[in-house]
């Protein structure tokens, strides 16, 4: 699929928000109600964290939909910046899952009960499956879109998590120690505090306009100060539309008057080698240009 056909590719994206949610509902039902017959915190805590799941897919789901809205004469950007937000939203989501968990767990602990581990490995192992496939729904472009990468990080935790309680299922049938279902739950949590920690600051950084990490800004300032022509460079500023769209502000002084093709071939290179898809440049001419008082 060719994802630069934004038709396409939102229609992908609808596909696979689609399927994922229907997929994890139906598996989160028989997650609760095995959970409960099971006596499984572990089981539980996952189904708890699963649903988390769904309402991240639900927010990134209309999130890409808002961002495709034109922009207007109040949002002139539009609402692409919406999937930043909602990538946050979702990284909030399962640090609050890890909350519940922890919780839920430390009241488990003194009283513990009968676990029917054949319960827990079943439903466990269906688990992997259901999360393993929602995950590669959504591998294709989760390098280029930190929303779409968000809700990647999302399944293959929970994929793992599956696997932690198939393990304790196992040894739980084996050793009849009921205690291992609340160390797994614990481990649980604990795995999902490492996944979401990079993916917050990640967001964060976007939300507060840092330069998005797929761009080096030291080869797009070496690669302006290059271009013919250009003596110098200043007021360079690279920020993230979306979790998928960077834009670009710069001011170059010129020592020889540039026409229009100029700057539309600046433009048409930054978004081929450098994926800046909205630059605004703004050329100075002449020897003794003067310059702004917060110059990069």
């Amino acid at each position: 699929m060719d994802y630069h056909n934004h038709t396409e590719f939102y229609k992908w994206q609808g596909n696979a928000f689609k399927t994922g949610i229907v997929l994890n509902v139906i598996f989160i039902i028989l997650e609760i109600i095995f959970g409960y017959l099971a006596n499984s915190m572990a089981l539980l805590s996952d189904a708890a964290h699963n649903f988390s799941d769904v309402m991240a897919l639900g927010f990134s789901w209309t999130a890409i939909f808002i961002s495709q809205r034109k922009p207007d004469s109040k949002f002139t950007y539009g609402f692409r910046r919406s999937t930043i937000l909602v990538a946050m939203l979702n990284t909030i989501l399962l640090l609050a899952s890890v909350v519940y968990i922890v919780f839920k767990t430390i009241n488990r602990i003194g009283s513990p009960v009968e676990i029917n581990s054949l319960y827990v490995i079943i439903v466990a192992s269906s688990g992997i499956l259901v999360n393993g496939i929602t995950a590669w729904l959504f591998s294709g472009n989760r390098k280029q879109d930190l929303n779409i990468r968000s809700v990647f990080v999302h399944f293959v935790a929970d994929a793992l998590v599956s696997l932690g309680v198939v393990i304790s299922g196992i040894l739980i049938a084996v050793t009849k120690i009921s205690w291992i279902d609340s160390v797994v739950s614990l481990a649980v949590a604990a795995v999902i505090l490492y996944t979401t920690y990079k993916l917050l600051i990640r967001t964060i950084n976007l939300a507060l306009d840092a330069v998005p990490d797929n761009i080096d800004i030291n080869a797009v300032r070496e690669y302006l100060e290059e271009l013919p022509n250009v003596t110098g460079i200043h007021d360079l500023h690279i920020w993230a539309l979306s979790t998928s769209d960077a834009a670009m502000t710069v001011h170059l002084t010129t020592d020889t008057q540039t026409g229009s093709g100029f700057i539309s071939e600046i433009q048409d290179n930054l978004k081929k080698r450098f994926a800046i898809g909205h630059s605004t440049i703004q050329i100075e001419f002449g020897e003794n240009v003067s310059e702004c008082n917060n110059c990069n």
